[in-house]
């Protein structure tokens, strides 16, 4: 009884998660399960995960948070669309002058929250009206439209099908089998170290279950991406994103600061760890995502306007706490954000695809997320 408590403990959002989709196919009458609406998923969510992978590593560090994402989102994209249609700035170019700005703003943030220790609120809520203005002077109250045909290549189409398929898109069937392959392989690998080292180990079912789920579930996805168009290029953004994170936190020396600040950051700066260099690359990473998010964002409108990215860190504060994040910090992976993130985008999908009220979607995932957090906090105090 005990080991089935803590595996759903454990996977208590995975199985949340299976839940929710299952309820809202047969509330849609199984249009949530339609190709086109699978691969809306990632094309309406995309930025979800860039900006929830960096949001959870401002999450580690205390609980912190960073208010002013989605209008760093707006301001680099006003900056790039600007760049790209008006002055007729090279696309690679326009890129990294975007990038360089979140930077930019990265380090200014993170200047005044890890040196000089003004609240994170406080610098991010100032840093959300400044740049939500600031976007607003640059765009002149307009929208720019259209983006260059060679930027929405990089962001928004699809991996063509080398393999020719009629109507059936059999690269991207083949990545999603190659990538299987890979996962096993790699948890195999895993469990080998793990046993050299001599190493806690979880049983042998438990590990062949959760590789079957998760491979079945890849396969499911890369076979309805297959019946549309294949691989959005966005998606390889998101994955690329999540991979090198998903490593910066788990296999890294500076990624396990980020969960020591947030355990106990006395301790610490006590063991010789500079915690002000932790609190600075954490919204530097914020920002410099944000600005890709940015990129993603002006890409799938195919225009920059005064309101792109509105609330947009909402959804990613959201996204870190449903997925495991603890309000208090030090607790969190990237794998559990993109679970959340998943969560939150399958509720906005079911719910726009059932014609509910925009207002009542806002009840919804408000009510998610306190559940989520009540979840975390009612868990701590049974720990303790």
């Amino acid at each position: 009884m005990d080991k089935i408590k803590g595996i759903l403990k454990k996977y208590t959002m995975v199985l949340v998660l299976i839940l929710v989709f299952i309820l809202f196919s047969i509330g849609t009458g199984g249009k949530m399960l339609l190709p086109a609406n699978v691969n809306n998923l990632i094309a309406q969510n995309a930025y979800v995960f860039v900006l929830a992978t960096g949001m959870l590593l401002c999450i580690l560090t205390g609980g912190n948070i960073d208010l002013s994402v989605g209008s760093v989102v707006c301001f680099v994209g006003a900056i790039g669309g600007t760049l790209m249609v008006n002055q007729k700035v090279p696309v690679l170019l326009a890129i990294v002058v975007m990038l360089v700005v979140g930077l930019v703003i990265g380090a200014w943030q993170g200047y005044w929250i890890a040196f000089k220790r003004i609240p994170p609120f406080i610098v991010t809520l100032a840093g959300m009206f400044v740049f939500r203005g600031l976007s607003n002077v640059i765009l002149n109250g307009l929208t720019i439209a259209p983006m260059p045909n060679s930027y929405l290549n990089l962001f928004n189409t699809y991996v063509p099908d080398i393999f020719g398929g009629n109507g059936f898109n059999i690269t991207c069937m083949l990545v999603g089998i190659l990538t299987c392959i890979i996962y096993a392989v790699l948890q195999i690998k895993s469990r080998n170290d793990r046993a050299k080292k001599g190493y806690q180990m979880e049983p042998v079912g438990n590990m062949i279950g959760k590789t079957v789920v998760i491979c079945i579930a890849i396969l499911a996805f890369s076979f309805k991406l297959s019946q549309h168009k294949g691989i959005p290029t966005v998606l390889i953004w998101v994955v690329v994103t999540i991979l090198i994170y998903s490593y910066i936190t788990s296999k890294t020396t500076t990624g396990r600061y980020f969960y020591a600040v947030g355990g106990n950051e006395k301790a610490t700066k006590l063991s010789g760890i500079n915690t002000n260099m932790v609190y600075f690359k954490a919204y530097l990473n914020m920002a410099f995502l944000a600005s890709v998010a940015g990129m993603i964002t002006i890409a799938r409108l195919n225009s920059a306007n005064p309101t792109a990215g509105t609330n947009y860190e909402m959804d990613a504060i959201g996204s870190c706490f449903i997925g495991g994040a603890s309000a208090y910090g030090g607790i969190g992976t990237v794998p559990g954000v993109i679970i959340g993130a998943t969560l939150m985008g399958v509720i906005n999908l079911g719910m726009n695809i059932m014609g509910v009220d925009a207002n009542y979607q806002k009840v919804v995932k408000g009510l998610v997320l306190l559940a989520a957090v009540i979840f975390d906090v009612s868990t701590k105090k049974k720990e303790a």
